[in-house]
């Protein structure tokens, strides 16, 4: 948690004078257009959120701050999991498919990446209206993956994380989701693995570890 902010949080208000002054100029557009720049897990100064600006190209990924009192909007992930899009794409596909099947499993999840992104613009028209921003940013594209995330508050048993990783692969593109612990962060593919320790990604960094919910082993 960042300032209350969580990562993969999508967020408006960002002024191009917040930007350094030798960023790409593909940034700067970015922001111009009015479109949301996505929550890091990372350290900042005080006041300040980490976010990624996205560009219109895969590589357009940019490191910037945000100041807090700049935040004019904020979705998060487990808003969008209901947000439809009339496009025609594998992973939009695979997000109705497996819909139903998440909704069920007991555990609140959400859409990041590229298509979170996507429909945070496209889903949240009044807020663009509201801010008088620009029109929707269509991130994805037909090789796309659609990106998850699950809120997993309390652990998930590995047994469980394979069976929902079956459902996962059963989609019309590839799903990566990563597991919201309290901690940190976790690929449900590594959990649902053999390995006896996974990579965890904190604010601070990234660690290997055998319980990504065991506060005591990651301060050991």
């Amino acid at each position: 948690m960042v300032n209350g902010y969580l990562a993969h949080d999508l967020l408006w208000g960002m002024t191009v004078q917040q930007l350094p002054a030798d960023a790409p100029e593909w940034v700067f557009d970015s922001i111009r257009a009015g479109h949301p720049v996505v929550v890091r897990r990372a350290l900042g100064p005080a006041g300040e959120i980490p976010v990624g600006v996205r560009g219109r190209l895969r590589e357009h990924r940019f490191a910037a701050g945000m100041r807090v009192d700049s935040v004019r909007q904020r979705v998060q992930p487990e808003s969008l999991c209901h947000v439809s899009s009339e496009r025609d794409l594998p992973a939009l596909h695979a997000l109705k498919h497996l819909r139903p099947m998440l909704d069920d499993c007991g555990w609140v999840w959400g859409v990041s990446g590229s298509a979170g992104f996507e429909l945070a613009s496209v889903g949240f028209e009044l807020a663009r209206a509201r801010f008088h921003l620009a029109s929707a940013a269509l991130a994805l594209h037909p090789h796309s993956d659609l990106d998850l995330i699950l809120r997993t508050p309390e652990p998930l048993p590995r047994l469980q994380a394979r069976e929902l990783l079956k459902i996962l692969d059963s989609a019309a593109c590839p799903v990566d989701m990563q597991l919201q612990t309290p901690l940190g962060a976790v690929a449900l593919r590594e959990w649902a693995g053999r390995s006896d320790r996974v990579l965890l990604k904190q604010a601070c960094g990234a660690c290997l570890t055998a319980d990504p919910w065991n506060q005591r082993e990651q301060a050991a």
